[in-house]
């Protein structure tokens, strides 16, 4: 069961990654909080159908549930795509993965503080590991590379964001529900959408606007089914199998398969850097895993 667990947390950064590619490459014409609004409302109508009569059935529960219901829909749904969204509009790509290193740094941290979770010697190696292979993939095998790095304010949005990640994965542990995966997917999606709707319609009133074309509806299509239903989904099933501090370390391979994403889509060539990195990353996860 961990093993495929294991398995199956490889997908949410992947399908990440490509979400985080999308949404720079098409910064000027999808604004940042109508992506997140539309991928929601799209990934709502696609799931819905074959959700909406066990979450009907599944109310009484869910009200029971209701605050961190609540608060996984805060966190995860409205609070952090939409930050990474705003975020890579005011900063680089390498900015914006450091920020995303402190992910397992919180998930490790909160799961201590929350759940009373050991911090194992391994964990904590396997943590270091990792990051230095992250590091290793964004400063290109040159360390120097950090010493020039300037802080914008979409890196303080990313930090947010990666804070507001690490509460949902948590939660996730805290506060069992249950309820089907999908099903309550479907409601975390349903009630973030509602929070994000006040501040689209503000976007809106400040003159930004989606220009509808293929590539967009494209974007919009990816994130809404890859970036949002699936990933999730994967993602839940995996905190609940191996818990959050563990699963916290799969988003490190953000860079990595966005590095690999660049190869494959934009022509860049694989780089000694790519495969020292990767191989720090894995190793660390592998760690980390032991630890178990």
């Amino acid at each position: 069961m961990i093993n495929r667990a294991l398995l199956l947390l490889l997908l949410p950064p992947l399908f990440w990654a490509g979400n985080a590619l999308l949404a720079r490459a098409t910064a000027g014409d999808l604004p940042p909080v109508a992506l997140a609004f539309w991928r929601w409302i799209l990934a709502l109508v696609l799931i819905l159908p074959f959700t909406g009569r066990d979450l009907w059935a599944s109310r009484g529960v869910l009200w029971r549930h209701r605050w961190p219901v609540l608060g996984m829909a805060l966190t995860s749904v409205a609070a952090y795509n939409t930050l990474l969204y705003l975020a890579v509009q005011t900063t680089s790509a390498i900015n914006a993965t450091l920020m995303s290193t402190s992910i397992p740094i919180f998930v490790l941290l909160l799961a201590r503080l929350w759940l009373g979770d050991a911090i194992r010697a391994r964990q904590s190696v396997g943590m270091v590991v990792s990051i230095l292979g992250l590091l290793t993939v964004v400063t290109r095998g040159e360390p120097a590379r950090l010493a020039s790095l300037t802080l914008t304010p979409g890196d303080g949005l990313m930090l947010v964001a990666s804070a507001s990640w690490a509460v949902y994965s948590v939660m996730l542990r805290r506060f069992p529900i249950p309820v089907r995966g999908f099903t309550l997917l479907t409601v975390f999606i349903l009630l973030g959408w509602v929070m994000i709707a006040p501040f689209y319609l503000f976007e809106l009133s400040l003159g930004y606007s989606v220009n509808v074309q293929a590539t967009t509806l494209a974007v919009i299509a990816y994130t809404a089914v890859c970036a949002s239903l699936l990933a999730y989904y994967f993602w839940n099933l995996g905190v609940a199998a191996v818990g959050a501090p563990t699963a916290g370390l799969f988003t490190n391979l953000l860079p990595l398969f966005t590095a690999i994403f660049g190869v494959a889509f934009l022509g860049e060539t694989f780089a000694w850097f790519h495969a020292l990195g990767g191989a720090l990353i894995f190793a660390g996860i592998g760690l980390a895993t032991k630890a178990r």
